[in-house]
């Protein structure tokens, strides 16, 4: 048999359809021209709407902060502490096996004292002192609500638009409707961190930054809290960056003949990950070099941001990134999920984000960034108005709570000094101005420019999207 045959059975069947395959692919493709290549991605003029913001910076607080002690004031709570949620305010709403089979759900007001705060008399929890600063900055959503339960299908939902794994994450959406600003950063960056009162659980995982099946260049890239960034970056001792470019052009060229050849496109991804990563060598190291912070800048954002790999420190480190052009910008944030001693693992975990999230914000501000930089504020859902555990005892805890939680948005576009949505007496239920996590996604999108109907990719048959086939962008948050 001849080597061309031979190369011809060894090919993946997309492959061989991809690179025309013969008089069958011939005739498919003369007669629906229409069709590309899988991964081929074009950028079709109604996605693109006017941009309010260049760039997004997500700062993602894994494992679902309580909404009731940070945001959402509720004084009827005060004066019905320790009473029973009354069953008409639950409704049917399924419950978490951890408080299912409770025998009584009762009420537990939230032990820390709220102010009002700027223009809009914000309410903030005395564990937020520093984002009293930024309350004419930030627009807080009371009304966000979603479907998961479950803290990996809600970040999923959040992240990706889908409960199931498998859906390009919204970074990599971004990136591909968008491209980048500059080719010696990754378009989608990752930074992660654990709280301090995390004690394990909350897996942070890849789907959250996964390409899924977009083209592989999409993909989020994981810095490293220490050390290199990314592993393997480093040229070996005795190699030059002369002899690194030259080797690098040599292989691709190899791979040029290769995607010429059978028009795989994760040949063509590989290419740019390749470049990518040449022109990170140099660039990667800058960016995360703090030398060059002011004292006044360290000092803004506070002591733990000259430690790598805190939450503190990738705050600042979102925005050099963010000055040096990298599209979107995701912080995890771990340790929120507290089924149990909430009153004093939530302090902890607060000032861990409280001042560096402010400072942040105040940052991009003062460098003439913030009107260009969308901020996020967010996690997968919120936590219970009735304890988890005994309320007699000092450990109780909240379940999970996807019916109402909290979310804040600032620069970007976005309406500062503005409150939305509206919960019940007991933040149960939303009683006003309903906001979906496909709301939230479609309006970030819109922030940057895309229209989260249009911006589809073809997959399985359908034109998939970020949202589903819902979202709405929620205009009263614009400015």
């Amino acid at each position: 048999m001849k080597r061309e045959a031979l190369t011809t059975l060894n090919m993946a069947r997309r492959d061989w359809l991809a690179t025309g395959g013969g008089l069958a692919a011939a005739a498919i493709t003369g007669m629906f021209p229409e069709l590309q290549l899988r991964g081929e991605i074009e950028q079709p003029p109604q996605w693109r709407l006017p941009p309010r913001a260049k760039r997004v910076i997500y700062l993602y607080q894994a494992g679902a902060p309580s909404q009731l002690d940070l945001f959402d004031y509720k004084p009827e709570t005060l004066k019905r502490h320790n009473e029973e949620l009354p069953p008409s305010v639950r409704g049917a709403q399924r419950l978490t096996a951890f408080t299912k089979d409770q025998p009584r759900l009762p009420i537990a007001a939230s032990p820390f004292r709220f102010s009002r705060h700027g223009r809009a008399g914000i309410w903030l929890s005395e564990l937020l002192t520093h984002h009293r600063e930024i309350a004419d900055l930030i627009c807080v959503v009371h009304s966000v609500h979603t479907e998961a339960i479950n803290h990996v299908n809600g970040a999923s939902l959040a992240m990706t638009g889908s409960e199931r794994a498998g859906r390009p994450s919204m970074g990599a959406w971004v990136d591909y409707g968008l491209g980048r600003l500059t080719e010696e950063l990754p378009a989608f960056v990752v930074l992660s961190s654990c709280g301090s009162a995390w004690h394990g659980g909350e897996a942070i995982q890849a789907r959250y930054w996964a390409n899924g099946f977009l083209p592989a260049e999409h993909q989020g890239v994981k810095f490293r809290s220490s050390g290199s960034p990314v592993l393997f970056l480093d040229d070996p001792p005795g190699v030059s960056r002369t002899d690194r470019r030259r080797w690098l052009n040599a292989v691709q060229q190899l791979n040029q003949v290769e995607l010429s050849a059978r028009g795989d496109q994760a040949t063509r991804a590989r290419m740019e990950q390749f470049e990518t990563a040449f022109q990170m060598q140099a660039a990667a190291p800058e960016a995360f070099d703090m030398s060059t912070e002011t004292t006044e800048t360290m000092r803004l954002y506070g002591e733990p941001a000259s430690q790598p790999g805190t939450f503190a420190a990738n705050c600042l480190l979102a925005r050099r990134l963010a000055e040096r052009g990298v599209r979107f910008i995701q912080l995890f944030h771990r340790g929120w999920d507290h089924h149990s001693n909430i009153n004093q693992s939530h302090p902890l975990q607060a000032r861990d984000i409280d001042q560096p999230v402010a400072a942040l914000v105040l940052d991009l501000k003062r460098r003439g960034l913030l009107d260009e930089t969308l901020v996020v504020f967010g996690s997968e859902f919120g936590r219970t108005v009735f304890c988890q555990g005994e309320l007699s005892q000092p450990d109780y805890g909240r379940d999970h709570h996807p019916r109402c939680f909290t979310v804040w948005l600032a620069g970007g576009g976005i309406r500062g000094g503005f409150q939305y949505g509206r919960t019940d007496d007991f933040s149960y239920n939303v009683v006003a101005d309903p906001v979906h996590v496909h709301d939230l996604n479609a309006t970030i999108l819109h922030c940057l420019g895309l229209d989260h109907e249009r911006l589809t990719a073809r997959h399985n048959g359908r034109d998939m999207r970020l949202t589903d086939v819902g979202g709405r962008v929620v205009r009263e948050l614009l400015r």
